[in-house]
């Protein structure tokens, strides 16, 4: 199944959403030790063992889907300027989950600038990867930028996702795949499209 964007509907997001995963989740996660769909299933499966609510389990599951939507490629340690793949990523969810999924995907990496701004020993957690792509992002937020952030009313969970970015990037981990998740996902999408009407 490959849908086209503009034939995404509430009816098959979910299954999109599994195709992607099944069709690509095994490319790359250049620079980490994982592939890009261990790394966002590590994110969802360590969120449900510590009994995170659907917000966080999803948020964590989709938080990088950019890399996988965005017309511009995944990123490579060679890069020399952003991709924004946060962007590319929250352009899909918007459309069929509540803000706070939405928010855990557009808002991880400014999460990511956020703790290293405020928690000086966050930057220590982050992989090579992780810093090269902090530098091409904007580096640790400005205190201007901080105030800025935390207005958003989603922030507590977006910091919740950006630790579970952090955690997910372990060699050999055990996870269900994304059909485990599908009920969870399915819940959201109900509910946000119960919320629009």
């Amino acid at each position: 199944m490959s849908t086209a964007k503009q034939d995404l509907s509430a009816d098959n997001i979910v299954e999109f959403l599994a195709d992607i995963f099944e069709r690509r989740g095994a490319e790359e996660y250049l620079g980490e030790p994982v592939t890009m769909g261990e790394h966002m299933l590590q994110g969802a499966t360590i969120a449900e063992q510590n009994n995170q609510p659907d917000e966080i389990v999803v948020g964590a599951l989709l938080h990088d889907i950019g890399h996988f939507t965005s017309e511009f490629g995944t990123f490579t340690m060679d890069d020399t300027e952003d991709r924004h793949h946060e962007d590319a990523g929250a352009e899909v969810l918007e459309r069929f989950f509540p803000s706070v999924v939405t928010d855990c995907c557009r808002y991880h990496v400014a999460a990511k600038r956020y703790l290293c701004a405020t928690k000086p020993s966050y930057f220590e957690r982050l992989s090579e990867a992780s810093v090269h792509s902090l530098n091409l992002q904007g580096g640790p937020m400005s205190e201007e930028e901080v105030a800025e952030f935390e207005k958003n009313p989603n922030l507590k969970q977006i910091i919740a996702v950006r630790y579970l970015d952090e955690a997910g990037k372990i060699a050999g981990m055990e996870t269900p795949d994304f059909r485990h998740f599908a009920p969870r996902v399915q819940r959201l999408v109900d509910a946000h499209r119960e919320a629009s009407l």
